[in-house]
């Protein structure tokens, strides 16, 4: 039988919410749990802005800026199974420590060279190859590390909780780093070194009962069995891999974000202000949907749950696409990102508790990948259909997509819609 069992929702269950959530704060391995990944996302939020600003600066290369992104991927698919396997074979809180110390180290040396003044491109493509590595280690140890800091049975509030602290860095990261960045290029990269000394701190001080590496953490040394054993555990789970690939393909198609630079200034014209305001809208809804969830859990029927909120996602994809006013269309974005949240909610706890806890570091890693190329790919199919067919018809197709990926999987993946609550 699943690690899902269907059953009634108890009275009890509804009482105290607020008491409940707070609660969450006041056990202390979330506590540092929580600060040490927001801190850590901050710090990589900064890092967008200062680095794609200073390699613009030094070059006036829009390949360049181009070639930002792909350096930092790299590193990210080509290592991410080895990654996963270390979360798995040591202390995931370790794992996540020692990243975090190696970023300290990169932005201290960015920023000493910025303030010295020898820093150069392939010198801050280095850093960002880096920077891509470690967060390709960091992403898979601190998401199995999720249910250990967690209480039990309150798994649902607190992957809520971290994703909200991820939406605040997307919406505060960017701005604190273009202030920080204005005073001077070495202080934005000195704040990035605090912030993730700060989290390696945490981290280090983080009290467990129990180990948080799985079963694999023993003395032999890794096969291409152990390594990719996370991809063989999901195709064989028909649930773990409906509910990745479900998000996969839902972002793939409904990438309508990487066109609102030609929304803003074609279609709805407006200007660079109007620009940051579009790009802001989804993390506002996504972190209005978090304080909702972290007071009221989907307690019932959440399969269904997360595919009506991908068939919302389709649907306010489609609104945003052939809006003409910039107002309709920052709610249409809003709506986008609250029912994007309460999809990532509902499957981040679906993976971790259908997996176990020695696999949780490998299987991890196989969201991670799938999430990063579904972001990448997704931009790259949003720039193809609206080089073929106009921006409106990418972005309206795009949704209609994923209205269809979501209604398909229902039917492809019974057990996923049939799942009751979270255990």
């Amino acid at each position: 039988m699943s690690c899902w069992s269907i059953r009634h929702r108890r009275p009890a269950d509804s009482l105290n919410v607020v008491g409940r959530t707070n609660s969450l704060f006041g056990h202390r391995p979330f506590l540092l749990g929580f600060w040490a990944r927001s801190l850590s996302e901050f710090a990589y939020q900064i890092s967008a802005v200062a680095v794609g600003w200073q390699v613009y600066a030094l070059t006036h290369s829009a390949l360049d800026l181009g070639l930002v992104g792909l350096v930092q991927f790299v590193p990210t698919a080509l290592l991410v199974f080895v990654a996963g396997h270390a979360a798995d074979r040591y202390d995931r809180r370790r794992v996540a420590q020692i990243c975090q110390l190696a970023s300290t180290l990169t932005a201290a040396c960015l920023a000493w060279g910025s303030l010295r003044g020898w820093l150069n491109v392939p010198e801050i493509f280095a850093a960002v190859a880096l920077f891509g590595l470690a967060g390709a280690f960091e992403s898979p140890a601190a998401a199995a590390l999720l249910p250990a800091v967690t209480p039990a049975g309150r798994l649902q509030q607190g992957a809520a909780l971290f994703s909200g602290a991820l939406q605040l860095a997307t919406i505060c990261g960017p701005a604190i780093g273009g202030l920080v960045y204005a005073v001077a290029p070495g202080a934005a990269y000195a704040l990035m070194a605090l912030f993730w000394l700060l989290a390696a701190l945490l981290n280090g001080a983080i009290r467990l009962q129990r180990s948080t590496g799985g079963a694999a953490s023993s003395s032999a040394a890794p096969t291409w069995a152990a390594l990719f054993a996370g991809v063989a555990f999901v195709r064989r789970n028909p649930a773990i891999l409906g509910t990745i690939s479900l998000d996969l393909f839902a972002v793939l198609l409904g990438g309508a974000t990487a066109l609102l630079p030609i929304y803003a200034r074609d279609i709805l014209h407006t200007g660079p202000w109007g620009l940051g305001v579009l790009r802001g809208a989804p993390a506002v809804g996504a972190l209005l949907m978090t304080a909702v969830l972290t007071h009221y859990t989907i307690t019932r029927r959440v399969g269904l749950r997360m595919f009506q909120a991908v068939i919302v996602f389709g649907v306010a994809t489609i609104v945003f696409g052939v809006s003409h006013s910039i107002w309709l269309s920052i709610a249409a974005l809003a709506v986008m990102g609250a029912a994007d949240t309460v999809s990532m909610v509902i499957r981040i706890a679906l993976v971790q508790l259908a997996t176990p806890d020695e696999m949780r570091g490998r299987v991890g890693a196989v969201n991670f990948l799938f999430v990063n190329a579904s972001y990448q790919l997704g931009e790259f199919e949003s720039g193809v259909t609206a080089a073929l067919f106009g921006a409106m018809p990418a972005v309206v197709l795009g949704g209609l997509g994923t209205i269809a990926v979501a209604l398909i999987w229902m039917k492809l993946f019974p057990s996923l819609r049939q799942v009751e609550r979270l255990e």
